[in-house]
């Protein structure tokens, strides 16, 4: 997106709010939408535009905030004074730096689009406006800001909902919050701003009207309001849940996956399908999941840190867990579960397994009721299973253990040593039958419950 910008770019991201309303001890920002928390979305969508600087605005105390942000520029805003002094605590970092626009961005707003910035920052470079800002159309505008728009179409003043007369209310058109600015006058624009008013803050937004004092221009940009919606509190989230979630699982089936029940499956930010994929319904997805051409998840399955190979089957009922990776034409059936397992081409576990810290190989089968035992209490242990071995139903594979290719377990087995290629390991106690002694023992019981 850079290569049809010309000029040195800077994007600032507010994101020193406590979000109260969110009754959190979570920074507001770090709450996920999509398995993400919302600042890596804004850091990620900002990131498009290729920009010269990215710096984040932290408050104190935010560890996760500084986390997040790497390895991006950070700045503190150490008071809660308003967006006018958060911008303000960016200038050791950008003053100097000659950026031709500073684009200003809040880190509660993932729903923000790429396309949408990179068009305010066109229309800056293209009007040679002192600030351009972004505008929605919202009914009922309650408590938003107003853009109130000169005869020729310009921005003339923002005014604050607390600020503004019953006729400046009327107006629909709204502030998002979010600008660009003509950085080589950025911070003389902040530098007059007052906290003279209600709140006794010192907005950014009165950058407009200082600016148009001085004979320099302000336009506005417009979007949809669903993509500018901040999020304050957990309501909120929940609204911006729903509106990714469906703009995902538009993204999926438009590039070729089908969705059998589009509203009951999950998408995690970075999920990948491939074409002719298709899910079944309640299906979800948390972070980390690539799928290969071709593959059908079947219902209520549930998917994260996951590789899946092309045409394989998964479900329903199915769990994989991070670090599993799935070859070719495998087949992990209903309540199977996988954690750190990588399974070879065309290998079936199909019932009720646990399969965690495992190599399956090629064309190996896993059969009902087994589980790899893994964890002693103080370590984690592997299972080695070789290409086109058979484990019998019900087996425990007590790690550290190698099962050898083509070597079979018999069901019910507890298997504690190695077993090599082609061998049939039995673990279980010799069968012994005693003939008539399942009516003696009715007839025992029988006697003693009826004294």
């Amino acid at each position: 997106m850079k290569a049809a910008m010309s000029g040195r770019l800077a994007v600032v991201i507010l994101a020193a709010g406590k979000g109260t309303r969110m009754k959190s001890d979570l920074p507001k920002v770090m709450h996920e939408v999509a398995g993400k928390p919302m600042l890596r979305h804004v850091i990620d969508t900002c990131a498009r535009l290729s920009p010269d600087q990215i710096v984040v605005v932290a408050g104190p105390g935010m560890a996760s905030v500084e986390a997040a942000a790497r390895p991006h520029v950070l700045a503190h805003q150490l008071e809660q004074r308003g967006t006018g002094h958060a911008v303000g605590c960016v200038r050791p970092v950008l003053e100097g730096g000659r950026f031709d626009e500073v684009l200003v961005v809040y880190g509660d707003t993932p729903l923000i689009t790429a396309e949408t910035l990179a068009r305010m920052v066109e229309e800056r470079r293209r009007s040679e406006a002192a600030i351009v800002v972004l505008g929605m159309r919202v009914a009922p505008p309650n408590a938003y800001g107003r853009l109130v728009l000169d005869a020729d179409g310009n921005l003339d003043a923002i005014v604050e909902a607390a600020e503004a007369s019953a006729e400046t209310l009327s107006v629909d058109l709204c502030n998002s919050g979010v600008m660009v600015i003509d950085g080589s006058i950025l911070f003389a624009l902040i530098d007059r701003i007052t906290d003279d008013n209600s709140k006794g803050e010192f907005y950014l937004t009165d950058i407009v009207g200082i600016a148009r004092g001085d004979g320099r221009l302000a336009r506005v940009v417009e979007a949809p309001a669903d993509e500018l919606a901040g999020v304050n509190s957990r309501a909120d989230l929940a609204a911006a849940e729903a509106i990714l979630q469906q703009r995902l699982r538009t993204a999926a089936m438009a590039g070729g996956a089908t969705l059998v029940d589009p509203a009951s499956v999950f998408l995690a930010a970075d999920t990948v399908l491939g074409r002719d994929v298709v899910i079944g319904p309640h299906v979800v997805f948390g972070p980390g999941v690539t799928v290969g051409d071709g593959v059908q998840i079947r219902s209520f399955s549930h998917i994260e840190g996951a590789q899946i190979g092309a045409g394989a089957i998964i479900g329903p009922f199915a769990r994989l867990r991070p670090g599993t990776r799935l070859a070719e034409d495998v087949h992990i059936g209903n309540f199977v579960e996988l954690k750190n397992a990588d399974v070879g081409r065309g290998a079936k576990a199909n019932h009720l397994t646990y399969l965690g810290d495992a190599t399956v190989g090629a064309g190996s089968n896993i059969g009902a009721g087994t589980i790899t035992v893994n964890y002693d209490g103080f370590g984690k242990y592997r299972t080695e299973i070789g290409e086109r071995a058979f484990i019998g139903s019900n087996s425990s594979l007590v790690a550290p253990i190698r099962i050898g290719d083509g070597a079979m377990t018999a069901a019910g087995s507890v298997v504690t040593h190695d077993v090599e290629a082609d061998a049939i390991a039995i673990g279980r106690a010799h069968q012994v039958n005693k003939p008539g002694r399942a009516a003696k023992f009715r007839a025992i019981k029988r006697a003693k419950h009826t004294k």
